[in-house]
Formats: structure tokens, sequence, C-alpha cells
């Protein structure tokens, strides 16, 4: 898989994180080709239990190696094994970026603030990459050739996801009828990412900072170029530091500059409340759906029964923000 006579492994280390994936880290000496030397490694791969919605370990792979071709700052995608012939289950590999993704840190540490601006600049400037591959791309046929509106897509899928769950939850109905009747009608025109936000951003506290890597593309897909935006900068996101729109890292008109000098898309920033409820309303189902892998018995975990446990937060967070929003009509 590396192109090498002999590749001397590392003890692995399981790292943290990784709800719906598993990743684990490890040194490897290989001995030529054209890898040769020390490579600190990351192996990532299916947890016992998952999300329907995520993509193949194999097509997270494809997405990696054609963002970085485009030259977004991902870790270097390395190896694939998309039929589990090496551990038993699908996995690709892929160099480790330095630095950290830990949430808490990046939107709470007053170390980084004299530097928030520029990361968050940096932010901006790496999303605009990632959005400016566009359909269609042979190398992504699985993403299908769907390019309708992608808020309706998103609208289909949450009432899906909510009669999957064996309880109603009167506020996301409600909050998903609202976006019905305000939906965009533009059809997808952009690679999103998906789950761009702080926790799978890394940032190296030693060189700057510097973002030094852009993880976890399974949810990435063709969408509007604002569903990312307002993924990003959605309160939910913020981890408390919600006077910081965008992830609780920086200000919007710093990721607005960043963006723009990337050459992203042009955009109607006005549209952002929108997409901002879109996201709060999708993580609430899919935090729903973590706890369910957990009540169900398929896989016993506090974090997962802790992520549910969220939603209550999440539904006040949309019946303030469409109140918001329609009183500023």
């Amino acid at each position: 898989m590396l192109k090498a006579s002999e590749v001397r492994l590392g003890e692995p280390a399981k790292m943290s994180g990784g709800a719906i994936q598993e990743n684990w880290t490890f040194d490897a000496l290989v001995i030529d080709g054209p890898h040769a030397g020390s490579l600190g490694l990351v192996l990532r791969t299916d947890a016992p239990s998952g999300v329907s919605l995520s993509r193949t370990r194999a097509e997270e792979h494809a997405l990696l190696s054609v963002a970085f071709s485009a030259g977004v700052t991902v870790p270097e995608p390395l190896a694939v094994d998309p039929d589990g012939s090496v551990i038993g289950k699908p996995s690709y590999l892929m160099r480790r970026a330095p630095g950290t993704a830990n949430p808490r840190t990046l939107a709470r540490d007053p170390a980084l603030d004299p530097y928030r601006p520029a990361i968050t600049e940096r932010l901006g400037r790496e999303l605009a990459r990632i959005h400016a591959i566009q359909p269609p791309r042979a190398e992504l046929k699985f993403l299908g050739a769907d390019l309708s509106p992608p808020a309706g897509r998103r609208i289909m899928e949450f009432l899906e996801q909510l009669d999957a769950l064996p309880h109603p939850y009167p506020v996301l109905e409600w909050a998903i009828r609202w976006l019905q009747r305000n939906a965009p009608e533009r059809p997808a025109s952009v690679l999103g990412h998906g789950d761009f936000r702080c926790g799978n951003l890394m940032v190296d506290p030693t060189e700057g900072p510097q973002v030094t890597a852009v993880l976890d593309w399974e949810f990435a897909g063709w969408s509007d170029p604002l569903e990312d935006i307002g993924w990003l900068c959605a309160r939910c996101w913020r981890f408390g530091s919600d006077a910081r729109t965008v992830g609780g890292i920086g200000e919007l008109e710093d990721f607005r500059r960043g963006y723009e000098a990337g050459a992203g898309p042009t955009l109607d920033w006005a549209e952002l409340p929108y997409w901002e409820v879109l996201a709060t309303v999708r993580w609430a189902i899919i935090a729903l759906h973590q706890g369910e892998r957990h009540l169900s018995g398929r896989e016993f975990s506090m974090e997962l029964a802790l992520t549910a446990r969220k939603v209550a937060e999440m539904e006040y967070d949309l019946l303030a923000q469409i109140r918001t929003i329609e009183e500023a009509i």
C-alpha cells in the first residue's frame, strides 16, 4: 500500500473523539519507496455502529484525495483498504497532522486570542478552496448526480430521520416547517464538506498558530456553499464562546474576508441565518440518533448518551433563532 519493501510499525493508540468513526495513531519507519523515512500516521476505520448517512472509508479517502490535490489543507492520504482485508474492516491511512482539534481549546483558550482574526480568515480561505471543487467530478461519481436544491433535500432527510425515532419532537417538526416555507430554490453548485466546524479543524498553537488540517469528510456532498458556513456559525458549535460567531473561534467579518480572498462563490450573506437554523435542526436530529445508538444497546457510550441530552438546548436555540429572524422581517 505504501509501495515499500518493509514498513516497521510502532504501537497504535486510539485517538480521542471520533464518535462515528475510530481513529488510531502510530509511528512508522518506511524503509524505501516514495514515502521512505519516519512517518506519523493515522488509520481511520469504522466504529462498532455508525450513522447511515456517513460516507464509506473508501469514499472518504477519495474526497480527501481530491481536496489534497485542490490545495485544501488536509492530511495527505496514503493508502486505502476498501474491503477490510488488512484489519478486518474498511480503513484508510493518512499522515498525522500536528496540533489540536479540541473544541474547548480552540474556542476558549485565551492564548489564542491575539491570533483569532488570522485563524478565522484562514478558515474562510480553506472553505473557499473546498467550494471551488464543483460538479461534475468523475473521481467523485459516488456523490451522485442529484443537484436539486440542497435545502429541500435536507428537509426531506430530516422528516425521514425524525420518523425513524421512537418519540415525537414537536419543536423540531415546527422548525422544519419553517425551513420548508423559507427554503432557497438554488441547485447544488459546490462540494460541501458537510461537517466544517470546531472539532474537525486542526490548529498548531506552536506555529503562529496555524491551521494544519481540515478533518472528517464523511458527510461531504454536492451542496449550497452557505450550508457549510451556516453549520460552522450555528450556536451549537461555538462551545460556550457565543460572542464569536464563527465556531467560537472568531468573527464573521474575518471569515468573510478570507472566503472572498480565496475566490469563493459570490454569496448573499443575508441568507446565513436561515442556514444556521437548518444546521441546528440537523445537529439536533443527529444527536438524537447518536443517543439511540446507546439506548438500543448497540454501543454503550456515555458520550453518545450525553450528546442526545443536548437536544433540549438546541430546541430552545431554534425558538430563539426563528423569532429573531421573523422580528427582523
